[in-house]
């Protein structure tokens, strides 16, 4: 890939060094800082990576000459403000998914990211994972036709049992932790992606297996995020979907969907490969009249190149290429904080319904 003008710096090095660098540096962009909270996590991926500049306070790192872009893989509580401050910096941004801890603080960056003219993106990069991108173009060209159903499950367990381990950052509701929010929120931009605007959601969340050990005690505490939820969303376009999710299934299949509609079938398995699309991707259809589901071709210019260092790779350097062009078009291409806006809607309007046991109508969409 040929070097891009684009200077960036990254804030979180667990899976920003997993998968977020590398698929920088493999766009040709220059990664000239790297943060994370504790000093020797931060110097370890710069001498990895060969990166000049490592800091411990992300607010110094924005201040730096030479950086135009920030990428924020930090814990989902630290999102909003660390995007608005780089915002006030004047840095286009990547955000991890969720964006934010509720629609309001994501709608605020939204608008705040359009009024300043800078490239806003949500790191849901399963939008361009092979199978996705052409279940989308097969939706498009009227395959299904209208759609009637949509069903996604991803379930899975601990084969070895349910036991008790140490308290994380992931089991604080009130820090965006969860199932939902994070795996359940690529699924729900996949939805949008793929059917346009949700009109109405009700949901259930639970929390099946919430024993955690103190760090500090040593005593056995509760986790306050969901492990489960069931949510059934509603098209404004029409057509439904209904989605499980858990992580307290031993033995469970993993992940897949299925798309039943008017004039035809989809169904994308990969039963056995965890909850992400696998990087090849398969797609089985069926139209009235055939005799089966049958396996149907994803045309190779879907895969521009192959990255076999991580299932992520392809799908998150294909989002890095829109980053770059949004930077250089002065756009924010999908998925943008304005689908990271949409995709909280709907996480808050299940967190909403299961208190409430009502059906919860999202506004303002079209």
């Amino acid at each position: 890939m040929a070097q891009s003008s684009v200077r960036i710096g990254v804030i979180g090095v667990g899976f920003g060094a997993t998968v977020h660098i590398p698929a920088f540096q493999s766009e040709g962009l220059d990664v000239v800082a790297v943060c994370a909270r504790r000093e020797e996590r931060a110097t370890e991926a710069a001498q990895r990576f060969g990166i000049s500049k490592t800091f411990t306070d992300y607010r110094k790192m924005l201040q730096m000459d030479g950086l135009d872009a920030v990428s924020i893989v930090s814990p989902v509580a630290n999102h909003y403000q660390m995007t608005m401050e780089a915002l006030d910096a004047g840095k286009h941004i990547i955000c991890e998914k969720p964006f934010t801890l509720n629609q309001s603080e994501a709608r605020e960056a939204w608008q705040k990211a359009e009024d300043a003219g800078l490239t806003g993106m949500i790191a849901h990069e399963f939008r361009f994972a092979l199978g996705r991108m052409r279940v989308k173009e097969l939706i498009d060209e009227g395959y299904i036709g209208q759609l009637h159903m949509a069903l996604l499950k991803l379930v899975i367990g601990p084969r070895g049992g349910f036991h008790a381990r140490p308290l994380s950052g992931g089991d604080d509701a009130s820090s965006g932790g969860g199932f939902l929010g994070g795996l359940g929120s690529h699924y729900i931009d996949c939805l949008r992606h793929w059917f346009g605007e949700v009109e109405s959601v009700s949901g259930q969340l639970d929390t099946h297996f919430g024993d955690r050990i103190h760090p500090n005690s040593g005593e056995t505490v509760q986790a306050t995020s969901d492990d489960t939820f069931h949510i059934a969303l509603r098209f404004v376009n029409g057509g439904r979907a209904m989605m499980t999710g858990t992580s307290a299934a031993p033995f469970g299949p993993g992940g897949g969907i299925e798309i039943f509609g008017r004039d035809g079938t989809l169904v994308t398995p990969h039963a056995g490969l965890g909850f992400n699309p696998p990087p090849l991707g398969k797609i089985l259809g069926a139209k009235p009249g055939d005799d089966a589901l049958s396996e149907l071709p994803i045309p190779d210019r879907l895969r521009p190149f192959s990255d076999d260092r991580d299932d992520r790779m392809m799908p998150f350097r294909l989002l890095t290429r829109e980053f770059v062009r949004g930077i250089e078009e002065g756009i924010s291409p999908a998925p943008s904080f304005e689908d990271g806006y949409r995709c909280q809607q709907i996480l808050d309007a299940v967190h909403e319904s299961s208190e409430s046991g009502r059906v919860v109508r999202i506004q303002d969409v079209e």
